[in-house]
């Protein structure tokens, strides 16, 4: 008989139990990621993230999971629901707590509803989903929020009550490329152009970039790659610091193996850098600053420095993150991501069951919109 429980962090979980479940998912679910968010104190109960995976066992074994957090707020989900909140609040509806299942500050697509390998997945991503909705109702929490899951979890929800939300991101896919010249012969002239302008630029103020991944990443580097973080989320009105020193020093030691970072010099000096995470056959960009501001130093930092390096290494796709239609100018296209929510009052669900169906048709053609007019020749 399958025992389902909340746990009081991923970190209270063995490793190798959990990143069974994770296999070749998402590098951020795997154990060495969420943990140490949890164990740097970026996520606690204080910050608003408080830490509950849910968990399935049978007869012992860890068949199914969840990464859950009790949230206080809305703050580093990347898909914004504060007009939600704010409805709630002028129905008098308490809005927060609510659970979010997902990874913190990271909006990328992954496993929400983990299955063990072999395990019956359908069955146990309708326990998973019937739990999920079952804890909301129980302890009196407004709604459940899976977000950038799935397009399987997405149906599993759905048929729970779930409403589907339809968002979208710009992806890198690499089309068989052999070098950069190859990428850049399959944008059109225009864009090519600019690309090879941005790139010379950058060259003529003396600037070089250098890519390092696993053991060519130094212990040393984790205090300038967070000062690169922090000084650009302190530097703009939106930004908000949910990462602290603690969790970079805890990423170098046991995720070194994941990561690939840009670093950007200037005679020597430290200007720019990037932090990437590579796992199986893609690269994915999260955290980018600088300390001098130079032009077109963020593209080649955040864009033609993985492209470069993805197409290097044979991966297929590079995620550079949420945001940023001028990505879509550079060879990015436009990609579907998915969530579901489930709203337990049922006049607010009624209106965001409303709203999202009709997002889903704007978003639907705006995809539609952006696939047509790829930055990327016809036929290339």
């Amino acid at each position: 008989m399958a025992e389902v429980a909340l746990l009081e962090g991923v970190a209270e979980i063995a490793q190798d139990e959990w990143d069974a479940l994770v296999a070749d998912d998402s590098p951020f679910l795997e154990w060495g990621f969420l943990a140490s968010l949890e164990q740097s104190g970026a996520v606690s109960g204080e910050t608003g993230w408080g830490a509950r995976p849910l968990v399935v066992r049978e007869e012992g074994r860890l068949v199914a999971a969840c990464p859950v957090y009790v949230k206080g707020h809305s703050e580093g989900e990347f898909v914004f629901d504060w007009g939600w909140a704010d409805a709630a609040h002028r129905a008098g509806i308490d809005y927060y707590p609510k659970l979010l299942v997902g990874v913190p500050f990271t909006p990328v697509t992954g496993g929400r509803l983990l299955t063990a390998p072999g395990a019956p997945r359908p069955a146990l991503l309708r326990t998973l989903a019937g739990a999920l909705r079952e804890i909301c109702r129980a302890n009196g929490l407004s709604g459940v929020h899976v977000n950038f899951c799935r397009e399987d979890e997405r149906d599993a929800l759905e048929a729970e009550g779930f409403h589907p939300r339809l968002g979208l991101q710009y992806h890198w896919h690499n089309h068989g490329f052999d070098d950069f010249e190859g990428y850049l012969g399959s944008l059109r002239s225009k864009r090519r152009n600019q690309v090879r302008r941005e790139r010379r630029e950058l060259e003529a103020q003396d600037v070089e970039i250098e890519v390092l991944t696993g053991d060519a990443i130094s212990t040393e580097l984790a205090g300038p790659m967070f000062e690169i973080y922090r000084v650009t989320v302190d530097h703009h009105p939106y930004g908000r610091r949910y990462l602290n020193r603690p969790f970079f020093d805890l990423l170098h030691e046991r995720f070194r193996d994941r990561l690939c970072h840009v670093v950007a010099r200037q005679r020597g000096e430290i200007v720019a850098g990037a932090v990437n995470v590579q796992k199986g056959d893609a690269l994915y960009g999260r955290y980018w600053g600088c300390f001098k501001e130079l032009r077109h130093l963020h593209f080649n930092v955040c864009y033609y420095a993985g492209i470069e390096h993805s197409i290097r290494s044979g991966f297929t796709r590079f995620e550079p993150g949420a945001g940023g239609s001028y990505k879509q100018m550079r060879g990015f296209d436009a990609h579907p991501t998915w969530s579901a929510h489930y709203l337990a009052d049922p006049r607010l669900d009624g209106a965001v069951a409303r709203f999202l169906e009709e997002e889903r048709r704007e978003a639907s053609e705006t995809i539609d919109w952006y696939r047509e007019n790829t930055s990327r020749r016809r036929g290339a």
